[in-house]
């Protein structure tokens, strides 16, 4: 679970580099073999819901047999102040003991009228967990996938939100 974790932080920080600039995140699904050899497939569609759909699939039923995935699509988190747009990763540890966490990494695009800003990221669900009191372990392996991708980590912390 915490090399799953890792690979979900790295993957997240390619989303965050990849929607720093004011850009659309195409759909992707980072993955890791039985080997640790990674890889990265992006569901680049017409429709960037039929992409994002088509990675959600590759991730549930993993045909090409990885290790783990992780899934990256832009979407929204809901918040009490309403609706913030998000970074969404799904992550799976695959095989006899399945393990799966969801993650929305908030931010503020860059537009013309608006600043790029990334908000501290939002542990939705994890299944499969031992323990469910103490996700640290899982948010330490999270944080160190991010810093693991240079030009990810460069992004999101240039960008972190005082708040955050």
């Amino acid at each position: 679970m915490i090399e799953t974790a890792k690979l979900a932080g790295f993957c997240a920080a390619h989303g965050i580099w990849s929607v720093s600039d004011g850009e659309t995140l195409i759909p992707l699904v980072g993955y890791e073999d039985a080997n640790g050899e990674r890889g990265l497939v992006r569901y680049a569609h017409d429709d960037i819901g039929d992409g994002a759909r088509a990675a959600q699939d590759a991730l549930e039923y993993n045909e090409e047999g990885w290790a783990r995935a992780v899934l990256v699509a832009d979407g929204y988190l809901r918040t009490d102040d309403g609706r913030r747009d998000a970074v969404i990763v799904e992550a799976v540890r695959y095989g006899l003991t399945p393990w799966s966490m969801k993650v929305a990494v908030p931010y503020v695009p860059k537009t013309a009228q608006s600043n790029f800003a990334v908000f501290r990221p939002k542990f939705i669900s994890v299944a499969g967990f031992d323990d469910d009191s103490d996700h640290d372990p899982l948010a330490n392996a999270f944080f160190a996938g991010v810093d693991a991708h240079p030009d990810g980590a460069a992004a999101w912390n240039a960008h972190l939100h005082p708040s955050a």
